[in-house]
């Protein structure tokens, strides 16, 4: 391998796709990688995103792009019913993988890309990116070093505004394509709430879908929706706590993310201060401990950012994080996580509100 790792982006289109706005920024400012190889939909189009962003290679093939030798890294940042060709392009060929949550449209095809990823030795990383966030991992040590007392309950709720009158993509309203308010807002913020307390040893869900049909916001056709976009769960996760967590569809006003933890000793609270999505937006800490005692801002410790200090905040950040991890993974031949085993239990985890939600059982 190169002294950088050579990094290939499939879903390299410039404006507003999440490898735009998030990976190539978080690249850029990353010393141990260079960005070598774009891939996108057509020939043209990936030969502009190559001279916009001066990588040498340009693919309109997946696996072109992982089978080029001056690749050792592939990124795969397009819809989630898209992964699956890409990520097992790169295993085939070696490569190590970064994918974007959720990994695949289901558990299944999830378990099919870990299971060929570790036959062929590679490093592999799912973007979770909750779990490299400073402030989430700074309350996740609080709550395990015992500052709040043993957990007694966990309340979690977060906007989709995006699943409101309209919805953009029509592919989202298809439960087969894997990619809807409860897999991707659901599964990102289920992801933050486990990593802190725990898995859920049983819970109750309600995933509901208050309209069959929704029209495309460019259009106004009406496209049928089979998909939630309402969804509460409340169960005990890890020593026994108790939690619940709402994700509401079409709401725009109010906390974008709140997720407030109870303990015998004590209280923490992580909130937004922006309206990105939890995965790649600065989050606060703020707690108190003791009877009559106000919360306060708890300020996060610099241990928890590994990323220089040039790496731009928001999207970009969690990002770099998580490549910063990808990288030491690389150069040790170690585990990295979160990596696809991780994107594995979260999915599993979604199987099991789904038949909750269908069944009425815990």
């Amino acid at each position: 391998m190169a002294d950088k790792i050579r990094v290939g982006i499939v879903g390299a289109s410039p404006g507003r796709s999440f490898a735009s706005i998030a990976h190539m920024p978080a690249l850029q400012a990353l010393p141990d990688f260079q960005i070598v190889a774009v891939c996108t939909s057509s020939q043209q189009s990936a030969d502009a995103a190559a001279k916009h962003y001066g990588a040498p290679l340009a693919f309109a093939d997946a696996a072109k792009l992982a089978a080029h030798p001056d690749v050792d890294l592939v990124t795969v940042s397009v819809k989630v019913p898209d992964h699956y060709q890409p990520v097992m392009a790169a295993i085939d060929a070696g490569k190590h993988v970064y994918c974007e949550w959720p990994l695949g449209r289901d558990t299944a095809e999830a378990i099919r890309m870990r299971d060929a990823a570790e036959r062929r030795g590679i490093r592999h990383a799912v973007g979770l990116q909750g779990q490299v966030s400073p402030a989430i991992n700074y309350v996740k040590d609080l709550i395990a070093e015992g500052h709040i007392g043993r957990v007694l309950s966990g309340t979690l709720f977060v906007n989709a505004g995006n699943w409101g009158k309209t919805i953009d993509r029509a592919y989202q309203t298809d439960r087969a394509n894997g990619a809807n308010l409860m897999t991707i807002t659901g599964g990102h913020n289920l992801d933050v709430l486990c990593h802190c307390l725990g898995e859920f040893r049983e819970l109750s869900a309600f995933a509901v879908s208050q309209r069959d049909h929704i029209p495309l916001q460019a259009t106004g056709e009406l496209v049928p929706k089979n998909v939630p976009d309402q969804l509460v769960v409340s169960g005990i996760v890890g020593d026994g706590a108790v939690v619940s967590v709402q994700v509401r569809g079409g709401m725009t006003r109010g906390h974008e993310f709140l997720f407030e933890v109870h303990g015998e000793d004590g209280d923490l609270v992580l909130a937004a201060t922006s309206r990105a999505s939890t995965q790649r937006q600065e989050l606060t800490v703020r707690g108190a401990r003791g009877a009559g005692v106000e919360r306060a801002d708890m300020p996060i410790p610099t241990k928890y950012s590994i990323v220089p200090n040039d790496v731009p905040e928001g999207s970009p950040y969690n990002v770099a994080q998580l490549y910063t991890r990808l990288a030491e993974g690389i150069r040790n031949g170690t585990k990295v996580t979160p990596g696809f085993d991780a994107a594995i239990t979260r999915h599993r985890l979604l199987d099991m509100i789904v038949r909750a939600s269908e069944t009425g059982q815990k």
